[in-house]
This record gives C-alpha cells, structure tokens and sequence, in this order.
C-alpha cells in the first residue's frame, strides 16, 4: 500500500548510472560542459570533447591538460561518426539547432543523450549532487525549480554527520571481508549477513565506524559474526567518540548507514535511459 501524501506518476526514476570505462561524448567546453566533465569523470568514463578551442572554459582546459582519460578535438562536431562507439552523449553549447541536430542523431542511434538547456531533448537530467567518498545524494524537483534543489543540497549537506564518507569507505570494507569469510549469494547466509552488518551500523556511531581498521576489523569478524553478536568498539579496541552529534543527526546517520550495509556505495543519482529525469 503506497503512503497517501505519495503522487504516483510525474516523477523519475532514481538510480545509479555505471560509466566506469564507457565511453562518454561531451559536445561543447565552456562553463556547464566543465561541470558536466566534473560530473563524469568520478565515474572513471572515457571522455571525448569536441569544441574549437576558442570556447573552452578555463576549468576544461585544465581537464584536457590534466592527468585524466580524456580525448580532445579542437573543432565543432563533425555528425555521425562522431557517435561510434559512444554509449553517452552530454551537449553543453548555445547553437540550439545544432543541439537538437545532436539529438536526433542519438535517437536513431539509441545513445541516451541530455541536452543543456532543452528539457525534451533530454533522456536524462542532472540534478544538484552532494558527494563525500563514495557517498553521493542528489536532489531533484523534476524540473520545477533548480534553484530550491541546490537550496535543499545546502540544508541537507550541512546536517550531515561528520565522518560519513569515511565510515561508508570502512563499512564496505568490513562487508567485503565477511564475504569472504560467509561467501554466497542469497540464502540463510545472505539474509544472515546483511541482519548483522545491520545491526553492527545501528550499534555504533558514525564516528566509530569511521576509526574501523583492519585489527578492529577481524576482531569485529571474530567476536561478533562468528559468535552472532554486535561487540562495542571498545571490545574490538576502538574507543567511544569523544564528541556527540546531537540526536537529530544520529537519527539521519543510522538509515544512511544501514543502506551502506546492503550496498557499498550509498548512492542516490538518477540518471534514466529511456525517460527524461530532471532537478
């Protein structure tokens, strides 16, 4: 039964997009083709840009000189065979002829495609992001309003716990080491695995979780998983955090960590190959 406050239908669909080594266009230099660059390249994507050097922001041409898996061509784009072997099209430039020209192209070749600035040309939209490690959050009011996205970013990211990149990068550690220890996929185990590593992150605080070391890990492991049971960190030779977060962010801290449990990387972009998505 859906909560009554929930519309069904008029929204996106959230999800997580993986681009590691797939091959990513961005037509277009200036300052929103920057962002989006920035955007892909903490998916460890190929990257193509096409864009006469003479509108190239600063920050993309500190990409294209940097140390990063880009391939660049100083000039517009050049049509169809500016698509082969590309699996994303991203275009961030003011001629919008040439963009729903770049759109149409991606339609008939079934590439997913945005579009800077043209909603329908979009299969997907990029929304205000807030990432900490391998945590990543992103706000979306599909469309109605980007600026209250990136106001909520703000609220949301200033009452997140301190130490919760770190405590997901150790949290995912720890669930890579019981794996190893319980392997399998599904079953008693399965179920049994993810109840603990449950438990474990709503018995400890964020801050401890961070501390987690590979010692404090096996001990953990030993104590607690062999024996079913949760150890404190003072059991495992950690120690009680000296500075308390006050209730109302231990609340948030514990759904956030408890998803980290079930998947390493707590991750909440949206990004849809078949409909347009949007702030």
């Amino acid at each position: 039964m859906p909560p009554k406050s929930l519309t069904l239908g008029g929204g996106s669909l959230l999800l997580a997009w993986q681009l590691k080594n797939k091959h990513v266009l961005i037509v277009g230099g200036g300052d929103v083709a920057s962002g989006r660059i920035e955007s892909v390249l903490v998916t460890d994507a190929h990257i193509t840009i096409i864009c006469p050097s003479t509108g190239l922001h600063p920050l993309t041409k500190q990409y294209i000189n940097g140390a990063y898996p880009i391939t660049y061509h100083d000039r517009l784009f050049g049509g169809a065979e500016d698509l082969t072997g590309v699996d994303m099209v991203l275009t961030a430039i003011d001629d919008v002829a040439q963009s729903r020209i770049i759109c149409s192209l991606c339609r008939e070749h079934k590439i997913p495609v945005n579009v800077a600035d043209i909603p329908e040309s979009c299969d997907f939209y990029f929304g205000s992001q807030i990432r900490d490690g391998p945590l990543q959050i992103m706000i979306s009011t599909n469309g109605q309003s980007p600026k209250l996205a990136n106001i909520i970013r703000r609220k949301i990211e200033n009452s997140l716990p301190e130490h919760v990149g770190d405590a997901i990068e150790r949290v995912g550690e720890l669930r890579s080491k019981l794996r190893e220890r319980a392997p399998g996929v599904g079953g008693e185990v399965g179920k049994r695995r993810m109840r603990w590593m449950i438990d474990v992150c709503t018995s400890w605080e964020m801050e401890e979780l961070s501390l987690l070391d590979n010692d404090m890990m096996e001990r953990l492991l030993d104590d607690g998983w062999e024996k079913n049971a949760v150890p404190s960190p003072e059991e495992v030779g950690g120690r009680r955090r000296t500075n308390h977060i006050t209730a109302s962010i231990g609340t948030l801290a514990l759904p956030a960590l408890a998803f980290a449990a079930g998947a390493v990387s707590a991750t909440m972009i949206f990004l849809s190959r078949y409909r347009p998505l949007s702030r």
